[in-house]
């Protein structure tokens, strides 16, 4: 029983980020004895079987939505300390509930990365995809065209960041103000013809700033194309925020990791605890009645992609 006791402790505290000296000081304080460094891997040495498993688990059925976004933690490798990419994919499938898919380690975010990813999902079955989003993390335009050959929605938050740079600061809470209209429009076309009169509008004073927005237009008014019921929730990579919240809150506590198998056990756990709580949510993320169609409407399908 002590020994069941001690593992739950431990692999909890693990979990959330807790440093091996303050597992130490959890378990003598609950009365039982010292912990070793040996002992906390072997403990948490059953986590990566059940995170292995999650993380290799078969994809089923049909999958509209996937939202993918990376974030980077430290590692020591050879001797030295890295900084490398973690990609995390939440989808939502035809019966419009949510889960994690899938979570890989990189040295960057470069397309070939983005194209292994992709493909590893595919593998275990993805499929139905009519819309990745993401921030403009590069080649992933491409590798989304090309492996999915699914639409690809520029997150919406990053590009007004990036956009509003331009503007200078006198002119960035007009220039969101003008922005804005193009995205309270009713429907794509609308979207589109508003996005063209801003642009026009502001390219005499601000140049650069309407080139940006000539070349975003066909990424940044994708998620347009699709039920409005649902756009809330495509035009960024939002509802990963929290996930993304826990994952930093978590890792800064390790600092550096001592390997890559160190990220995937305690990231892949946090993902995990996540999708269960998905799981276990009596509500769908989006309607079936909104998300039912997606299957057999190709209006909805395959908005334009941009070469």
């Amino acid at each position: 029983m002590a020994e069941k006791a001690l593992t739950a402790v431990v692999q909890e505290a693990y979990v959330q980020g807790v440093s091996t000296r303050s597992v130490d000081d959890l378990v003598q304080a609950m009365g039982m004895s010292g912990i070793s460094k040996s002992q906390v891997s072997r403990l948490c040495g059953e986590i990566d079987d059940k995170v292995k498993a999650f993380l290799n688990r078969p994809i089923e059925g049909d999958w509209p939505y996937l939202w993918i976004d990376a974030t980077y933690v430290k590692v020591r490798q050879n001797g030295r300390i890295v900084s490398v990419a973690v990609i995390i994919a939440v989808g939502v499938n035809s019966d419009g509930r949510r889960e994690v898919l899938g979570m890989d380690i990189g040295p960057s975010e470069a397309e070939t990365f983005w194209t292994a990813f992709l493909r590893k999902l595919a593998r275990r079955g993805l499929r139905g995809v009519k819309l990745v989003v993401s921030d403009a993390h590069e080649g992933i335009k491409a590798t989304v065209s090309k492996v999915l050959n699914a639409s690809w929605q520029r997150c919406r938050v990053h590009f007004m960041r990036n956009a509003l740079a331009h503007a200078g600061k006198s002119g960035r809470r007009v220039v969101s103000a003008f922005i804005a209209t193009a995205f309270a429009q009713d429907d794509a076309e609308a979207a589109r013809a508003q996005w063209r009169r801003i642009a026009d509008q502001l390219r005499p004073k601000l140049p650069k700033l309407a080139a940006f927005l000539d070349e975003a237009e066909t990424d940044v008014l994708a998620y347009m194309s699709f039920p409005a019921a649902h756009r809330a929730k495509l035009h960024s990579t939002n509802p990963l925020e929290r996930v993304n919240g826990e994952i930093k809150r978590r890792t800064e506590v390790v600092g550096i990791f001592p390997n890559e198998d160190a990220i995937t056990r305690l990231i892949g756990a946090i993902l995990l605890e996540q999708n269960d709580e998905w799981t276990v949510q009596r509500g769908r993320y989006m309607t079936l009645e909104t998300i039912a169609p997606l299957g057999d409407d190709p209006a909805v399908s395959f908005p334009a992609i941009a070469s």
